[in-house]
């Protein structure tokens, strides 16, 4: 036993050999992964490995049950290519397809070649239709197996044509009419203006998904990245005024929702005038107020036959999510503290609970239903506007440990597992971003379905579906509960299987696919991507030569990719007229965010800008007078930032002059936001996600004034004439 091991660890072969089985790393950047990690990882997974006899038992478990089975858990295949899938020469083998016919597998390749566990490899016919089908076998009499086998395209056709649009956090577009926050109505007003007008091919907005409700503070986590369900959308974005309902309220009705109106109407003003942050907690308040009103209006008989019809199509899925609704708010959010019985969503505790809470439950399963009916006119108004995509969908990482989801797939999550990143050039200690991760071999046992099934549902109403850190589908940091990031691995996934997934489900919706590629990315993972069609994520600032010859400069607009979705920041970034004047430096040396002193940061902040607005210079995009002869950054700073307009028009004509697919055009860069919606490193020192979209002087502003305003003009001129 090795002297660094604690008492009663494993040895070191059969716990490194079963952490390899269930795809776990047991080195990083050439250290090895310390063994605690390892048992608590696989522990995660349902594998006991807790000293040396529990890791060879499981081991062995392991290789038992692998040569017992006659089929693999799941298949996934490509369209058009020749597949083998393991399985002994005398088994019968065929296909049912999905649409009732069956296909019979053809006998063994004559060579009897690649035995495994399994035994033979046997062929699956190339040309096998793209869908969820399901593999059979039978051994003689004494073994039958059924499969799912997803034949997946080979790759996604990719957006049709050229085009730009608008990226957009939805709570922060506040129009005249919002409550508080901006709703699926402002949503279509955009997608209407930006696309008539301004000739805007789609609409890429943040998670929409169910957040989590108030805690025992009486405070939700406001951020679109960690929410409750990754399935269904959070309510909190109905425009309550929308729903058809609204027309047949009673006087006495009518009345109760007006008030719940004027509280809304009252936290708008408080945003737009008084400057206050969003509070998704009032705003939801409010609305509930109105929509249980609006939830007691007789149905028309096609408006229940269409709910009806709703519930069909959503199934337990639903029911399981209306369920976690209704049961935290008599026991609270977080599940884990409720009684005993509720905590198992299929136990019969669970099952009185839905009976004795039915018009709660009813009330959410209504409330999913009206999302999803906004959500799609939504798409329609985009759609009608001429977009080409129309709206594009964010999906988050994870959901938070508490929520919906967390609950209702336990079965798939990685229970004591955060997902995150290890350390890095920026991030010394490495990230936890409090999300459990998916469990790849749970996930692999369910035929991949309850991934399938929050893709379906994120791609309904949509043109598009941009994924957050898409790396996750390869490989994730996984954390164990009470330790830091630093002593962390990566587990890995089946990449095949999940882009798979990923590219059946937006063919059978006719969307694209945007892959959230920035940071660390393993080799050959963007190669992968782009074989199958998945567009990457290129940022401006991030765009550089690194050729021995290019040492670090700019990157020249003709050498970007083609295969991407260009911008000049995101979400997690500086806006661009933070970037150009140095504020961003600023804000976060007030923060204590800085890893190195002040004037230093500020320093490689000149510099940087002073390379981008030279490249603008080069290529002819601006003219800086006189250049070459102080600092170009000088004209566009406070007091003198009226060129700081024709510097942002300037760099997106730089990214139409690249070969980018999509061009996204942060929408608070129109009017000159200078603050970041989100700062990561920070949790209370900053507003994160609470911020309305602002003017240059930091002005709260609405839609309809952004629309007006004389810089989103210009801006639209830019983007038009590209």
């Amino acid at each position: 036993m090795a002297a660094d091991r604690p008492p009663n660890s494993p040895g070191a072969g059969a716990l490194h050999t079963l952490a390899h089985a269930f795809g776990v790393d047991t080195e990083f950047e050439g250290r090895p992964v310390p063994e605690t990690t390892l048992v608590a990882v696989l522990a995660a997974m349902g594998v006991d490995a807790g000293d040396d006899e529990r890791a060879d038992e499981a081991l062995r478990g392991l290789h038992d049950r692998r040569a017992q089975r006659l089929l693999p858990r799941a298949v996934v295949v490509r369209a058009g290519r020749a597949e083998e899938v393991a399985l002994p020469g005398a088994a019968e083998a065929w296909v049912e397809l999905e649409d009732g016919g069956s296909v019979t597998l053809p006998t063994p390749f004559p060579r009897g070649a690649h035995r495994g566990e399994a035994g033979e490899t046997r062929p699956i016919p190339a040309d096998l239709p793209v869908g969820r089908h399901t593999l059979c076998a039978r051994l003689g009499d004494r073994l039958a197996a059924a499969a799912p086998l997803l034949v997946a395209p080979d790759r996604l056709a990719g957006p049709q044509q050229r085009s730009w649009g608008f990226l957009v956090q939805l709570y922060s577009l506040l129009s005249e009419r919002s409550w508080g926050m901006g709703d699926l109505g402002d949503l279509a007003d955009l997608a209407l203006w930006s696309g008539h007008t301004l000739g805007a091919g789609f609409v890429q907005v943040n998670p929409l998904h169910a957040g989590m409700p108030p805690g025992p503070d009486g405070h939700s986590d406001p951020s679109p990245y960690r929410p409750s369900s990754r399935r269904f959308a959070d309510p909190v974005h109905l425009r309550v005024e929308a729903v058809p309902e609204y027309a047949y309220l009673t006087a006495e009705q009518r009345e109760r929702v007006r008030d719940a109106a004027l509280r809304g109407a009252r936290l708008r003003e408080g945003v737009l005038v008084e400057e206050a942050l969003i509070d998704r907690d009032a705003v939801w308040a409010a609305k509930t107020e109105a929509l249980r009103v609006l939830h007691a209006v007789p149905r028309s008989v096609g408006r229940e036959a269409a709910y009806q019809a709703f519930l069909r199509r959503e199934g337990d899925g639903l029911l399981q999510y209306a369920t976690w609704c209704a049961l935290a708010e008599v026991h609270g959010p977080t599940w884990r503290r409720w009684p005993g019985g509720l905590r198992d969503p299929g136990s019969a505790a669970v099952l009185r609970a839905r009976a004795e809470l039915a018009g709660r439950v009813d009330f959410h399963c209504w409330l999913a239903w009206l999302v999803d009916e906004q959500l799609g006119a939504a798409q329609d108004a985009a759609r009608a506007a001429g977009m080409p995509l129309g709206l594009v969908h964010d999906l988050a990482v994870g959901v938070h440990p508490d929520g919906a989801d967390a609950w209702a797939l336990q079965y798939c999550l990685a229970d004591g597992i955060s997902a995150g990143a290890p350390p890095d050039a920026f991030n010394a200690h490495g990230q936890n971003w409090g999300l459990p991760p998916w469990r790849p071999d749970a996930l692999a046992d369910a035929g991949f379905a309850p991934f399938a099934d929050l893709l379906r549902a994120n791609l309904r109403h949509a043109g598009g579906l941009r994924v957050d850190h898409v790396m996750g589908l390869f490989r994730l940091w996984w954390v164990p509960e009470g330790r830091p990031p630093t002593e962390g691995t990566y587990v890995r996934y089946d990449p095949e299987a999940m882009l798979g997934v990923l590219a059946l489900e937006a063919q059978r919706a006719g969307a694209i696919v945007i892959g959230e590629d920035l940071g660390t990315v393993e080799p050959g993972v963007r190669e992968e991507l782009e074989g199958r069609g998945v567009l990457g994520t290129s940022v401006l600032w991030f765009e550089r030569d690194w050729s021995e010859q290019g040492g670090g400069s700019p990157l020249p607009p003709d050498r970007w990719r083609e295969q991407c979705l260009a911008t000049l920041t995101t979400h997690d970034l500086p806006s661009t007229a933070a970037r150009l004047s140095g504020e961003h430096v600023e804000l976060r040396h007030e923060l204590g965010l800085l890893n190195k002193p002040l004037a230093e940061e500020q320093a490689t902040a000149d510099e940087e800008r002073e390379e981008w607005l030279g490249e603008l210079a080069r290529e002819g995009l601006m003219t800086i007078p006189p250049y070459g002869e102080g600092p170009a950054a000088d004209l566009l700073e406070p007091p003198d930032g009226r060129h700081l307009p024709e510097a942002v028009g300037a760099l997106h004509r730089y990214l139409l002059r690249t070969p980018a697919k999509l061009v996204g055009v942060w929408l608070p860069d129109t009017v000159g936001d200078p603050r970041p919606q989100n700062l990561p490193g920070t949790s209370t020192e900053y507003p994160n996600w609470r911020l309305p979209i602002a003017d240059a002087n930091g002005k709260p502003t609405t839609l309809e004034r952004l629309a007006s305003a004389e810089r989103t003009a210009e801006l639209g001129a830019v983007l038009r004439e590209g």
